[in-house]
């Protein structure tokens, strides 16, 4: 890329990074441009499509999120990994404005190259937690990698605290746990 278009990228994303701050995943594409300093043909030059400018925004957030999960994964305990992990999704999501409605709305459409996606890359990183935690039998077989981002992603979007969504989410861990996740069944709650 030339010195100058990779100043143009460069001040793009550092204006949407902002802006998507300040108003989620439906920020003003026009905004952005402006307060680039750039026409709006540049920035969608760079960023095709809005998903492809918000993947740019949310890729080291969600980067980060990779990383806890590939430390999680040498857990003594899967079960428990996987649902910190998922918690921590849930959180970040909710405190982080627009990045679990970009995530929910990238499932909608034609997917991009698995490995150039935010989606994919929570996909690629929970699935090989959750696989685990299904080997220590702490979660059903039957719980798909995809139905719990969407889960976790919802709670994101109806809460804009970390805590409430962590609270919610473990809720919605007690009924795909067997039990092995550290979180005690239903039936097994003092009464």
């Amino acid at each position: 890329m030339r010195s100058d278009a990779r100043r143009n990228y460069e001040r793009i994303l550092a204006a949407a990074v902002a802006e998507v701050a300040r108003s989620g995943a439906d920020a003003s594409l026009e905004k952005i441009a402006r307060d680039a300093v750039v026409g709006s043909a540049t920035l969608h030059r760079h960023f095709p499509t809005r998903q492809a400018l918000l993947e740019a925004v949310f890729h080291d957030r969600v980067e980060g999120l990779c990383a806890q999960a590939r430390e999680l994964a040498g857990s003594a305990d899967p079960g428990r990994a996987f649902a910190d992990w998922l918690r921590a999704v849930a959180t970040y999501g909710a405190t982080t404005r627009g990045l679990a409605a970009s995530l929910l709305a990238s499932g909608r459409g034609p997917v991009p190259a698995a490995s150039s996606t935010c989606e994919a890359m929570l996909r690629d990183a929970g699935g090989k937690l959750l696989g685990l935690a299904q080997d220590a039998g702490a979660v059903r077989p039957e719980a798909a990698i995809d139905d719990l981002l969407m889960m976790a992603n919802a709670v994101s979007l109806a809460t804009e605290d970390g805590q409430e969504a962590a609270r919610l989410v473990t809720l919605a861990i007690e009924g795909i746990g067997t039990g092995g996740l550290g979180i005690p069944r239903p039936s097994q709650h003092p009464v």
